[in-house]
């Protein structure tokens, strides 16, 4: 007895049988929008969930500070390393943070008008706009920084020196490789 097949019993999807790339084979749970992504098999997953739980925390008390001025975290990056090197050039600054001229435009504002930084122009080349903290804004950027700091403090000591040295190896890994011996010099300053 020969038996005919209806279409709908013949079709095959080719992505379920043909699939030759690492990403396509380690998608989370793409083919399961309805259903949680889980992390079995996926340290990544329970990675990625450390590092948005741990930048949470690490910015809340920063946060709560900025909130009472008005600004947000784009201030705080910007008083950050402005003050870390008083008389750098905007275009430093924009390189640093790689945001917008016009995001960078808006906060820089705030933060000259209400007197946390001033402009000032290159010894050499007056049409350079070089930044410096003022002594409210490094009051501020301190006040910022001192609840990061207890709290890296706190992690630190409990790791142990090999494990604080991954710790590190393991953020600048993150970054994308032509970054990291800038960011590496950058940091150690």
């Amino acid at each position: 007895m020969k038996r005919t097949l209806a279409l709908t019993e013949i079709y095959v999807n080719m992505a379920d049988i043909i699939s030759t790339s690492d990403d396509a084979r380690s998608a989370p749970d793409a083919d399961r929008p309805d259903q949680p992504l889980t992390a079995a098999g996926r340290p990544e997953i329970a990675m990625i969930e450390l590092l948005f739980f741990a930048y949470r925390d690490f910015v809340s008390d920063p946060d709560a500070i900025l909130e009472s001025y008005g600004f947000g975290r784009a201030h705080h990056r910007v008083l950050h390393f402005v003050n870390r090197r008083p008389g750098m050039r905007v275009a430093e600054l924009l390189d640093t943070l790689r945001i917008t001229k016009q995001s960078l435009g808006r906060v820089l504002k705030q933060l000259l008008e209400t007197g946390f930084i001033e402009q000032r122009p290159g010894a050499t080349d007056r049409r350079q706009r070089l930044l410096y903290p003022t002594a409210e804004g490094r009051a501020l950027s301190l006040r910022l920084l001192e609840p990061q700091i207890r709290r890296v403090r706190t992690a630190m000591a409990a790791l142990s020196p090999d494990q604080a040295e991954a710790a590190r190896s393991f953020l600048l890994t993150m970054l994308d490789e032509h970054e990291r011996d800038a960011v590496a010099r950058l940091v150690a300053r």
